[in-house]
């Protein structure tokens, strides 16, 4: 039968042995909405991988609230553009008129409005951690049937790193950024969709 000092030292051994909580190492969702709410201009080189296992490269351009330009690299050379409430895709390689549709029907419209604010009820289905990535999974509580966006951010200073769109097919684009410059002036004609339907100019 142990003595009591035998008892204390076992019990000292089983605190030592046991295995430590792990430390929750999210970035708070107040912090993330913080970030995105600052976020008024930036840009970005970038390379997606799409559904069909292409891949591309371009520059983004943001510009908040609610625009947002996609340029991509020969041989592609599409334009995705987002302002004025709509969102509109230009194929270079087609003789189709560009495709247009609201934004408030993509989930980009989650980080390109005005206030952002991941805390709010239905917002956020998904949060968790990803090696060295917070991963916010976000969708419009009104309209969940438009897809989500899974949102990757580093920590120290936040940043947004990649997103991954979930269509209301179910087809994924993922694109990640190699490192965003922020605070830069960038001209309102970035983000106009109608000189977008005609040429890239600036």
């Amino acid at each position: 039968m142990m003595n009591r000092r035998q008892f204390a030292a076992a019990a000292l051994l089983s605190v030592l042995a046991a295995p430590a909580i792990a430390q929750d190492e999210r970035i708070p969702l107040a912090e993330i909405s913080a970030y995105l709410n600052g976020l008024t201009t930036g840009e970005s080189t970038f390379t997606q991988y799409n559904e069909n296992g292409s891949r591309s490269t371009g520059r983004l351009y943001v510009k908040r609230p609610g625009r947002m330009r996609f340029e991509y690299d020969a041989p592609n050379k599409g334009l995705v553009l987002a302002g004025g409430g709509t969102v509109l895709v230009r194929d270079e390689k087609s003789n189709q008129a560009p495709e247009t549709y609201p934004l408030r029907r993509t989930p980009l419209s989650i980080i390109l409005q005005r206030n952002v604010d991941l805390s709010q009820a239905d917002m956020v289905v998904g949060y968790g951690q990803e090696d060295e990535f917070t991963v916010v999974r976000a969708q419009d509580p009104e309209n969940p049937e438009y897809g989500f966006i899974d949102l990757k951010f580093s920590r120290d200073p936040v940043t947004l790193r990649q997103w991954v769109i979930t269509n209301e097919l179910g087809d994924r684009t993922a694109v990640v950024l190699d490192g965003m410059t922020t605070g830069i002036s960038l001209s309102d004609n970035l983000f106009n969709t109608q000189i977008g339907r005609g040429g890239n100019r600036r």
